[in-house]
């Protein structure tokens, strides 16, 4: 009795070991679990062996451990799998495809609002971690203590747009000389003008990724939610620029199958204290409750089992999945996930896309046919493929109630050097600018070729006939356009390119029939009859 005291103190504690380094969830759905659970039944079975070995009796039981042993093997490595074999999409289909809800009769002109260039997010998250690192390498006395974190969450802070990463341990020595003050601070990127800085605060976070033994995050978490299986975190800041950690829990059926968001741990880093919400009780000024990757793993079970699983693998009728690429785009205070569906040939094209609420998971489908992402981006790059420069993942915007790429080109620094618009539906019309020039002039240049490629009448969004009060033109760029005001006091623009045979002999006084989209200002022409 004595040496199996011995055995199984040995096991505890190479198990506590163990425990504390790979901090796996106490959950009997996490397959984390049932390994470290073999790991403590071998540990177990040899220890006790060993401390025995003196004991002709434990030799002579040897046979019926290895075939213990055995037995639990088979247990685990295959009875597990048959569990997940029976709640697997082949017998539940439907169940893995109503995961998330989808809303499939929206319309993209009408549920999207017109692009707002002074509040668009220009900034991918690449270009902000250039200015965040540029930041903290202005202030010597921090960037040898500590590093900026590659987080960077994209967030709705007191209605700007931002991403903010938090300030991390420059290693284990830094550790130790720091952690009494702990992380001094966080860094914003305005994803809009690019404006960034270092938040320092009055009290440290002592609850990060670099920290060490107990004040490590993870092994925090750990040891207060044991049975806990945890989600991708993100660092968010509330309204009046506190820092926390968003930390979901993740909910399975059989060993890691079906995943869905239980709940969300709100985590102070300063002092470690932490609350658990419900869903439909995450305050509102969070923006990250589902994470991108478990939003793409339901939409494309959506995808792929709404006809069946054996369609799914043979048939494929009208199975679809989202494409490789996403990105985040603000509306109404809150952050989505955008990303293209594409049929599975994958033939370089989209059939529509999706934008989910990153808070509540509401998703709409948008069915709007065009080029797929990165056939825009190649698109785009191939204008100026002697610049060589790298195009960044596009935003998806409303521009003259047309769905259009947005892209930034950069060069080898990482630098934007020019802006490509590229329309959705017909990736040849590309037009790409200076970044110098400006996103508006950008946007007018695209929109100025696009009005003059069109000349099918039924582009035109509106009819009228009107007659000239006043007629003036300019060159603009090489361009010569007319600028009109009707008796009706209203102005409308027109490219010499939409009508090169009428314009420059219209005078005051005329009457004329036209087709034009109305602007914040002026009223863009797009045919004359």
């Amino acid at each position: 009795m004595k040496k199996k005291i011995i055995s199984i103190l040995i096991t505890l504690i190479i198990g506590f070991i163990v425990f504390y380094a790979a901090l796996p969830a106490i959950n009997v759905h996490s397959i984390g679990f049932w390994i470290f659970l073999t790991f403590l039944f071998i540990t177990y079975s040899t220890t006790d062996l060993l401390v025995c070995a003196n004991d002709i009796e434990t030799w002579r039981k040897v046979p019926k451990r290895i075939l213990i042993g055995f037995s639990m093997v088979l247990i685990i490595g295959i009875g597990l799998p048959l569990v997940n074999l029976f709640l697997s999409p082949l017998f539940h289909a439907k169940e893995y495809s109503n995961r998330i809800v989808i809303n499939q009769d929206k319309e993209f002109s009408k549920e999207i609002a017109p692009v707002d260039f002074s509040t668009l997010p220009l900034l991918d998250k690449a270009s902000s971690e250039k200015l965040g690192d540029r930041v903290m390498g202005q202030m010597p006395e921090l960037v040898s203590q500590f590093y900026v974190s590659d987080l960077y969450s994209q967030i709705n802070y007191n209605d700007s747009i931002i991403r903010v990463t938090p300030l991390e341990y420059n290693g284990l020595f830094k550790y130790f000389s720091n952690r009494k003050e702990g992380v001094k601070g966080y860094i914003t990127v305005n994803s809009v003008t690019g404006k960034s800085s270092l938040k320092k605060l009055k009290k440290g976070m002592k609850y990060v990724d670099s920290a060490w033994f107990n004040e490590n995050l993870s092994r925090y978490l750990r040891f207060k939610y044991p049975t806990k299986i945890f989600g991708e975190k993100t660092f968010e800041i509330d309204n009046e620029g506190n820092p926390y950690w968003i930390v979901p829990t993740i909910k399975y059926k059989g060993i890691g199958l079906k995943a869905e968001i239980a709940s969300i741990i709100i985590l102070d880093p300063i002092d470690g204290s932490s609350k658990e919400y419900k869903i439909e009780d995450v305050p509102t000024w969070v923006d990250h409750v589902y994470s991108a990757s478990l939003i793409i793993n339901q939409v494309n079970d959506w995808g792929k089992y709404k006809e069946g699983f054996w369609n799914a693998s043979f048939g494929q009728k009208n199975v679809v999945q989202t494409t490789e690429g996403y990105n985040y785009i603000a509306m109404n205070d809150d952050i989505y996930l955008y990303t293209g569906i594409t049929s599975v040939s994958t033939d370089e094209s989209n059939i529509g896309f999706i934008l989910t609420n990153m808070r509540t998971k509401e998703t709409n489908f948008y069915r709007v046919p065009g080029a797929e992402e990165y056939s825009a981006m190649e698109s785009a790059k191939g204008q100026v493929q002697q610049m060589n420069y790298e195009a960044s993942f596009p935003l998806l915007i409303n521009l003259n109630n047309r769905a259009t790429y947005l892209l930034s080109l950069k060069d080898a620094a990482g630098l934007v050097k020019m802006y490509a618009f590229v329309d959705v539906e017909d990736y040849q019309k590309v037009e790409i600018t200076d970044a110098s020039l400006g996103i508006e002039k950008a946007s007018e240049n695209y929109l100025n070729k696009i009005w003059s490629e069109t000349s099918n009448p039924s582009t035109a969004k509106l009819e009228k006939e009107i007659q000239i009060k006043k007629i003036t033109s300019a060159i603009i760029d090489g361009v010569s356009y007319y600028y009109i005001v009707d008796t009706e006091d209203k102005k409308y623009k027109c490219s010499i390119k939409v009508e090169k045979d009428i314009l420059p002999f219209l005078e005051e006084g005329d009457t004329i029939q036209i087709g034009y989209q109305e602007e914040k200002e002026v009223t863009n022409i797009e045919k004359i009859k």
